[in-house]
């Protein structure tokens, strides 16, 4: 006796799909847990896809707002010293730290880790 699970999820305009067979003698039970552990599959799936949105739609931010500051500071640069306002000041001060771009979100990378304890496989 063989036995094949499907379970298909659909989500945000998104379809998961995860499938498991097996190829030996098997019981009504061990196919009900089969299918359990299939479906926990695809709702990790799921919960994975949330998180790669959500720090994707930030990563995007992110870019934007530090094409928005550089081209700030660029035209602040523009303007003579004495010209500056405080708050230019300040942003021309950040400009120049080797490590500006850091403060735009370079976390929002994600690789559908295996970074919840909930789901044990």
């Amino acid at each position: 006796m063989s036995a094949s699970v499907k379970v298909m999820l659909s989500y945000d305009y998104c379809h998961f799909e995860v499938s498991k067979s097996i190829d030996e003698q098997i019981s009504d039970k061990d196919i009900n847990e089969m299918r359990k552990e299939v479906q926990r599959l695809a709702d990790e799936a799921v919960r994975q896809y949330k998180i790669a949105k959500e720090k994707a739609a930030k990563r995007n931010d992110g870019e934007y707002k530090m094409e928005n500051f550089r081209n700030q500071c660029e035209r602040a640069l523009l303007k003579p010293d004495g010209e500056r306002t405080v708050n230019e000041v300040a942003m021309l001060k950040r400009y120049q730290d080797e490590n500006w771009q850091a403060q735009f979100g370079d976390e929002w990378d994600y690789n559908y880790e295996d970074d919840d304890e909930t789901y044990k496989f």
